[in-house]
């Protein structure tokens, strides 16, 4: 079974319905879309973004969800997708950019060996695409060569496990996986290295909880809602919801669930710029 057969085969499981919401991977491809881009999650993203940038290439682009958030912000975007595919892959960028009449130039090639000239983009964004490289430091040396001095990387909601005898925990549980054998993960150490030694400067690792980008579909309102129920043990519900709306102690408590977290396939995220 191929990622496509895959998915289809999700959404008529109605066990699976919200896997399908969560992953935008909705029958309406332009309401899936739609619905990204007006997302928390993306919203974070371009807090990234560096003001000026006109230039984005949305790596391993998939069906085109950011690529049409960018489009729709009037950046200049190429989506690089090598699955040919109507419902998850080219196909499906191509119908969003039709139907929306937003220009997305689409690309089907690999990160590995990316077909632009040196020095080509401000941003290049990657969601759930690095587990998935092939060969790990040479898509960022990639990445790396295409960006323009200054340029930034900004890779999302990344697979990390501990070691490599987490791997198949993680695959064990992936709804996905089970169907059609795609997924991977690395440790936090392989993905921060190969990003280094691609001659970028990683500004920022974002933790689980450090933002709507990697605890999505959560809210940020939703965690503060988790953490005061946990703390309303200590101090009363009241007081708990005090503390909680001041922004110092939510980052703490951030900070301390995902030190104490260590599910195989938790999610990061990395920024980093071009020297």
């Amino acid at each position: 079974m191929n990622w496509e057969e895959a998915v289809k085969q999700l959404r008529h499981n109605a066990t699976d319905t919200q896997v399908i919401l969560d992953n935008y991977f909705d029958e309406d491809i332009l309401a899936s879309a739609e619905r990204f881009s007006n997302s928390n999650e993306f919203m974070a993203v371009m807090t990234w973004v560096p003001k000026g940038a006109t230039e984005v290439l949305d790596i391993g682009a998939g069906r085109g969800i950011a690529s049409y958030a960018f489009a729709k912000r009037n950046f200049t975007v190429t989506a690089l997708e090598p699955d040919p595919s109507n419902d998850v892959g080219a196909g499906a960028i191509r119908h969003i950019s039709a139907v929306s009449k937003l220009p997305i130039q689409v690309v089907e090639s690999f990160g590995e060996k990316l077909p632009f000239y040196d020095n080509s983009f401000d941003v290049v964004y990657a969601r759930q695409v690095l587990h998935h490289a092939a060969q790990l430091h040479q898509f960022c040396k990639e990445v790396s060569r295409v960006l323009k001095p200054g340029g930034v990387f900004i890779a999302v909601r990344e697979h990390v496990i501990s070691s490599q005898s987490d791997l198949s925990l993680f695959l064990a549980k992936h709804p996905l996986h089970k169907l059609y054998g795609g997924e991977n993960a690395f440790t936090l150490a392989q993905y921060k290295e190969a990003i280094l030694s691609s001659g970028m400067k990683l500004n920022k690792v974002l933790h689980p909880y450090a933002s709507e980008i990697n605890y999505a579909p959560l809210s940020q309102s939703d965690l503060k809602l988790q953490f005061a129920h946990s703390v309303a043990k200590l101090t009363g519900k009241k007081l708990a919801l005090t503390l909680l709306a001041f922004e110092p102690i939510f980052k703490v408590l951030c900070a301390i669930k995902s030190f104490f977290y260590h599910e195989p396939g938790r999610l990061y995220s990395f920024i980093a710029v071009k020297l």
